[in-house]
């Protein structure tokens, strides 16, 4: 039986800083929810084979942050009707079937036999997909596709608050919004459990600490800029945590937490994707866009625009903020099946590698930093982390 309390308010509010993560699976310990109050068997855990000659590849996402929140909106350009539909932050991946649905609702009302799609992201792939649903014949124009695109290197968890928007900054409706979309998302990702690959699946997230909570909460500054955080809006499909008792599990830290998370083997689901868009008669154009009236020049008269970070040169968008991201790849280790945050790094097993990514600065880390040149120190000083984690006396189970 667990014998510790909920952190206060504030103090939750802070320690989400510190993990600089909002729903990635680590459910009331960031977000106000109590824990559980009894915990299940603790199920065999592998190390994970953490050192630097292991760094296979090392890769750089620019976010598309909007302190307003995700542009969807409709805008006229001469006969042609554009959906924006871009700017999720850190959360296109986890809100791109909500946010997808609510663009082909717009695309639809005009009742269009052709649609075209700007972009073959995360957010391009779904709105294809949706528009296909929909009845419509649809037509991806992008530059780049899957695995080329910045939403490939995105680190594949469901957070579908992250650096979604300022909570000053929002409309009055946009909370219900949000809600909208990550509740039709995550019914959406449904359908992709249990195909093979793996596409999306469920882990165990263990969050560790050498130190209390509260004091580890104390350590960290709060977020200067106000992010805003919706995790209490979806909390009945969010799983609770369990604060674990000491030495109930092979991690040498005394202070363990975890819960369960959604999590995207992206290599494996954007296969799916453009695979499923293929199959059901949907084309592919590779082209460039400089200008809006190189989208108004398309034979289609409804676009979907979906060009995540490539709005702000497109769209002249000074809206669209970049906020980098950075992952280090370990080779894959198909038995480890659970994630793990210590010391403000995230270790996170895919299919397709073991990603490492350095958490520190919460949701301000990367924030107006637009350079995609990997940095190398950066990321072993992550993989040192995680590997001085496993170094320590590790208790097999």
């Amino acid at each position: 039986m667990s014998t510790s309390r909920p952190l206060p308010l504030d103090r939750r509010r802070v320690l989400r800083s510190l993990l600089g993560l909002n729903l990635i699976g680590i459910g009331g310990c960031t977000t106000g929810q109590s824990p559980r109050q009894a915990y299940d068997p603790i199920p065999p855990l592998a190390p994970v084979r953490a050192r630097t000659d292991r760094i296979f590849d090392i890769t750089v996402c620019l976010r598309p942050f909007r302190a307003a929140g995700p542009r969807l909106e409709t805008e006229q350009l001469g006969d042609t009707l554009v959906i924006h539909n871009y700017g999720h932050g850190g959360s296109g991946w986890s809100l791109s079937w909500g946010s997808g649905t609510l663009a082909v609702q717009m695309a639809m009302a005009a009742s269009p036999r052709d649609v075209a799609v700007i972009g073959c992201g995360a957010i391009g792939l779904t709105s294809a997909i949706l528009a296909q649903r929909a009845g419509a014949r649809v037509t991806i124009y992008a530059r780049d596709l899957l695995p080329q695109t910045r939403s490939s290197r995105a680190t594949g968890s469901w957070t579908p608050d992250s650096r979604i928007a300022l909570s000053s900054a929002t409309a009055p409706g946009f909370p219900a919004r949000w809600e909208q979309m990550a509740r039709i998302s995550f019914k959406a990702y449904r359908a992709y459990l249990g195909l093979p690959g793996n596409p999306v699946e469920w882990n165990d997230r263990y969050i560790l600490s050498d130190i209390p909570w509260d004091q580890a909460a104390r350590q960290k500054s709060a977020d200067p800029l106000g992010f805003a955080e919706y995790g209490d809006r979806i909390r009945d499909i969010t799983p609770p945590y369990d604060i674990l008792p000491e030495n109930s599990t092979p991690f040498p830290t005394r202070y363990v937490r975890r819960s369960s998370s959604m999590m995207f083997n992206i290599a494996d689901y954007g296969h799916t994707l453009l695979a499923d868009f293929l199959a059901a008669g949907g084309k592919i154009q590779r082209m460039a866009f400089f200008t809006p009236a190189d989208l108004a020049a398309l034979k289609e008269k409804v676009v979907i625009n979906c060009p995540g970070y490539g709005a702000r040169a497109l769209w002249k968008d000074t809206s669209i903020v970049p906020v980098r991201g950075q992952i280090a790849w370990l080779i894959p280790q198909p038995e480890v099946d659970y994630g793990v945050i210590y010391n403000d790094v995230l270790m996170l097993p895919r299919s397709d590698g073991i990603v490492v990514q350095a958490l520190s600065g919460g949701d301000m880390r990367g924030y107006r930093n637009d350079s995609e040149t990997p940095d190398r120190q950066d990321a072993e000083s992550a993989v040192a982390t995680i590997a001085g984690l496993y170094a320590r006396p590790w208790r097999i189970s």
